[in-house]
């Protein structure tokens, strides 16, 4: 477990590469080969890429999350960019992103309606 200053200091680095990955996703699709090498780029702070993305079992990317350090609202944002980078025809990760939905309400011992309509949309568009 991590101390309070290091998990600060966590919190904060996580938060910034998920800001940056919020704005690289919400460009038109498809992706250009400079917009996939900025989305590597930031995937590499979390040890990711995107074909290792795509090969990460769903337990295994959720447990990666999880040993990453990110909190709740932190995973619902990575799920969220995962939803997002779902619009390119190119990157299907709804059943990643339903999965890390599904952990969050599993996990956090709080009912959020929020990620449940999260999990209906999800389960909505892997259809």
């Amino acid at each position: 477990m991590l101390n309070k200053g290091l998990r600060d200091e966590e919190k904060i680095r996580i938060d910034n590469v998920l800001k940056t990955l919020r704005t690289l996703v919400y460009v038109p699709y498809p992706l250009n080969a400079l917009q996939k090498s900025d989305l590597e780029n930031q995937l590499k702070e979390f040890g990711l890429n995107l074909e290792s993305l795509i090969d990460y079992s769903n337990e295994d990317l959720t447990t990666l999350l999880m040993r990453l350090h990110f909190d709740w609202e932190q995973l619902e944002q990575f799920a969220d960019i995962l939803m997002e980078l779902s619009k390119d025809e190119n990157c299907h990760f709804e059943n990643k992103a339903l999965a890390v939905y599904q952990y969050i309400q599993a996990e956090s011992k709080a009912f959020s309606f929020g990620i449940n309509s999260k999990i209906a949309s999800a389960k909505a568009k892997k259809q």
